[in-house]
Formats: structure tokens, C-alpha cells, sequence
């Protein structure tokens, strides 16, 4: 699972971070401060996000590889937390990375309220607000 996560960690961070265990806790491994180890609740709040996306995918993953043979195929990914966190560059870099999951045809559902996020995405549906109910339209690119 770490190993997973860390090919993902590395390729959403430009090769800065990988992650390593001790006995009791995840590590990051910073490659550019001298491969320093150091403990995760040093990240920002957008390297977090990038590592704890690292982390899911890499579950989703191995979840989808344990499978048996006759099982429904795990293809779907759902990210409900944290895009408000994210600079632009992270938010770009998030980004880059659920248009890349649904290229490998991965379904990605993302739940958000950052436009600049939403307005990627091929496929949208925008919950609207009204006085008694709300209506749901879907939005295509």
C-alpha cells in the first residue's frame, strides 16, 4: 500500500515526496531537503491533501486488485473533502490527476464548490438552491 501510494505521492508532488513507515506511523520522505524523513503533520494543508488523495488511490487500488475474478469491477472513485484548502498550482495539480484517473477509465466523482475545479471536469451536475426544492441540471463540456 505504501509502495502505491508512493508512486502516486511522487508523481502528484513533482518527485518531492514519498511516503515510508515506522513501527507505528506514516513518514514523509522529503527528496528535496535530503531525503529528510520527517513526521506527515509537517505538510501544509495542500501537501496533505496530496498525500492523503496518494493514499486513497492507492486503497482503491488495492481493494480493486483483491478482487476475485467474478466480482463487479471497482472503477469509481468519489473525493468529497478538501479542494478548498488547495493554492491554484495544487488545485491544478488535483486536477491534472482526476482527468488522468478518468483517461485510464476510472469513474471520478468529485464533490466541490471551487468553480475553477468544477469547470474541468467533462461532466458536471450543479445543484441549484430554490425557495421550496432543488433541481439538479447536468452540464457537459
Amino acid at each position: 500500500m505504501v509502495a502505491r501510494a508512493t508512486t502516486r505521492l511522487l508523481e502528484l508532488s513533482g518527485g518531492q515526496y514519498s511516503l515510508a513507515t515506522d513501527d507505528t506511523a506514516f513518514k514523509i520522505v522529503d527528496h528535496h531537503n535530503a531525503d529528510d524523513q520527517r513526521d506527515v503533520r509537517t505538510l501544509s494543508g495542500g501537501e496533505t491533501f496530496l498525500a492523503s488523495l496518494a493514499l486513497a488511490l492507492a486503497l482503491s487500488d488495492s481493494i480493486a486488485e483483491m478482487a476475485s475474478v467474478d466480482s463487479p469491477r471497482l472503477g469509481s472513485v468519489f473525493l468529497d473533502e478538501g479542494f478548498g484548502t488547495l493554492d491554484s498550482e495544487t488545485l491544478d495539480i488535483v486536477a491534472t490527476a482526476i482527468e488522468d484517473l478518468s483517461a485510464r477509465g476510472r469513474l471520478v466523482g468529485i464533490v466541490t464548490h471551487i468553480d475553477a475545479l468544477a469547470e474541468r471536469m467533462p461532466v458536471r451536475f450543479v445543484i441549484s438552491k430554490g425557495p421550496a426544492t432543488s433541481t439538479v441540471s447536468k452540464v457537459v463540456r
